[in-house]
């Protein structure tokens, strides 16, 4: 979308469009390539017929057939669907991203301007000026050895004729109007310096920085937290209003589409099954797909409203959180899966770097055979709780025990036991599966290493475990790369099965899966949680799916655990402020009920500022 960047990470002296634009002063708006204003309710996209083919294996294949619709000035369209239907593609079309082996056909009007088909000299004119993306991972898109400060200038001077010092000042302002913490001491971080959410704001900054007429917003709250989450969500809703754009909102998150779409597109493998408004897709759905989608999406209180709360509490709250949660009574017969007594974790001393403590006074105790969903916002420590319990990170203080085990202090030579006791499920199952070797051995590993079986009885185990995740055998011998993301986070599960462990941390497990995918995985977990009776600290930032899979849930902010008690009570009877504040930020697949949680939310967060 920008231009590469200039030496020394410098922009140089004032650019000019090709064609040769007049110098300006100010960060005014050039001469639209398309011409004439856009106002509130003018249609400014209309899509006929459009289809993305691409040529796979000596033939074309077809990502996305026959897609029409119109958008109007101010009005969000949200395209749904599972990955593999053809959502992005069909978007990434429109502005001339597809890959060399991609072709789209029909057509796709800006104003009156055809975009297919159109040069790519001229599709430089469109972008960023016309028409802006705000990527799914900020973290790749955009430039790490660069400034986010730059990066917006750079995009400022390579669609506007403007001095350095006019491009920062009106950098600054596009950071102060996403909401970034001090935009003048922000514009010389770079991006790995930044938050998720915050990253986030700078892409969107950069999109609006020449004022596009029609913005694509590619899956933009995809792996944030909640509490990020709905602060992305409010942004982008004020700016519906304070700018005249369009906006393409593709996402698998119904709770998303709920909160911001006017009009939504169903996809599924590449054609367009059902379209309407919001209230007609939510509340009448017609097409089957669309119903199955919708029953896929895990309902924040759904579980709870089943049940009636207790009169007490059974956890008690600290009034700050320098104390932390006191630990639980447990059945002092039973011994517990993991037991964190005052437990303080570091992150060591690197080079200049001083030692960071990320959790402080941890109280926590997991019996066999429950789930304990630890939620709360990026940073927070719930990861490094996670990491500790499998010997991953060290413990600085307090008492760490595994199945009856003191690992607090143990040496590395000591944990071997251990390690066959504990498993854990990763985030990214793409990024700690070994792309050289084939998920079979990928998952045959542990038990050669701990059991030492080899040849046809290994092979056996492998077979059984993949059964027990619903794969066929013959997915043993393909690689990662060959598998999506369902697939592969099955593939992870059933690695950290393979020693049949007491204890299992899954660390986000679902977060980047489409909402059906990510429901046939927890039915999986719940199967085979059943079946082999492990304890399970489950980690996430969807509050909907720790609700469904856990029996207690503990909450975490800055490092601290802030609340811990039953689900039904966490749920339906908050008692920490900060608990009160993560659950009105989850978005629910419902219009209405999501308008009312959005101002719920909303006056928590007045009133909670008012008394701070």
């Amino acid at each position: 979308m920008t231009s590469e960047a200039t030496n020394n990470g410098k922009p140089d002296k004032a650019k000019s469009n090709e064609g040769g634009s007049p110098d300006l002063t100010t960060a005014v708006r050039l001469s639209k390539t398309l011409g004439g204003e856009v106002n509130r309710g003018d249609v400014i996209l209309k899509v006929r017929d459009l289809s993305v083919n691409f040529w796979v294996n000596n033939g074309w294949f077809t990502a996305a057939d026959k897609l029409s619709y119109d958008l109007k000035a101010g009005e969000v369209l949200a395209i749904v669907g599972e990955s593999g239907s053809g959502k992005t593609q069909s978007a990434m079309s429109l502005i001339g991203l597809l890959p060399k082996n991609g072709r789209a056909s029909g057509s796709a009007k800006l104003k009156d301007t055809e975009l297919i088909g159109m040069s790519i000299n001229q599709l430089q004119h469109i972008r960023g000026n016309e028409i802006s993306v705000i990527f799914q991972e900020p973290m790749t898109a955009l430039n790490p050895v660069y400034t986010v400060g730059f990066q917006i200038v750079e995009t400022l001077r390579t669609h506007f004729v403007m001095a350095p010092s006019q491009a920062k000042k009106r950098a600054i302002e596009l950071m102060t109007l996403v909401e970034i913490p001090d935009p003048i001491d922000s514009f010389d971080k770079f991006p790995h310096q930044l938050s998720g959410g915050q990253r986030q704001r700078i892409m969107i900054a950069q999109a609006l920085a020449c004022d596009p007429k029609l913005l694509i917003a590619d899956e933009p709250t995809t792996a944030l937290d909640v509490t990020v989450q709905g602060e992305i969500l409010k942004l982008m809703r004020e700016l519906r209003e304070r700018v005249t754009a369009a906006i393409i909102l593709i996402t698998h998150d119904m709770g998303v589409v709920a909160d911001m779409a006017d009009r939504i597109v169903v996809m599924k493998d590449g054609q367009v099954v059902e379209h309407g408004t919001s209230d007609e897709i939510f509340n009448r759905p017609e097409h089957p797909y669309t119903r199955q989608l919708l029953d896929s999406v895990p309902h924040l209180g759904s579980v709870t409203a089943e049940e009636e709360l207790p009169a007490a509490r059974l956890t008690l709250v600290s009034e700050g959180e320098q104390a932390g949660v006191p630990l639980e009574a447990g059945d002092p017969s039973v011994t517990p899966a993991m037991l964190m007594e005052d437990v303080a974790i570091e992150y060591p001393k690197q080079g200049r770097r001083p030692a960071f403590r990320a959790a402080h006074h941890i109280n926590l105790r997991v019996d066999p055979g429950d789930v304990v969903g630890l939620v709360g916002e990026s940073g927070s420590g719930k990861t490094t709780i996670g990491r500790a319990a499998v010997a991953l990170l060290p413990v600085a203080e307090g008492k760490l025990t595994i199945n009856g085990r003191d690992v607090t202090s143990a040496k590395p030579s000591e944990l071997k036991p251990f390690r066959k006791e504990v498993g854990i499920v990763f985030q990214d199952p793409g990024s700690s599966l070994n792309p050289r070797l084939p998920v079979g051995e990928s998952i045959g590993e542990p038990i050669l290493l701990h059991l030492g079986l080899g040849g046809s009885e290994l092979s056996k185990r492998v077979e059984n475990l993949l059964e027990s995740v619903q794969l066929p055998r013959a997915m043993r011998n393909r690689y990662p790369h060959e598998l999506s993301g369902g697939q592969r986070q099955r593939i992870g599960i059933a690695r950290a099965l393979a020693l049949q462990p007491k204890l299992l941390i899954a660390d986000e497990p679902t977060s980047a899966l489409d909402v059906s995918v990510q429901a046939r995985v927890l039915k999986l977990f719940q199967d085979l949680q059943a079946e082999y009776g492990f304890a399970c600290v489950f980690i996430s930032h969807d509050l909907a799916v720790v609700e469904m899979l856990s029996q207690r849930i503990a909450v975490m902010r800055h490092g601290y655990l802030v609340e811990v008690g039953p689900t039904k009570e966490i749920v339906s009877d908050p008692q920490h402020p900060y608990t009160q504040r993560l659950l009105s930020a989850v978005p629910v697949p419902d219009p209405a009920e999501q308008k009312r949680r959005r101002e719920l939310r909303d006056a928590i967060i007045e009133e909670q500022h008012i008394v701070s």
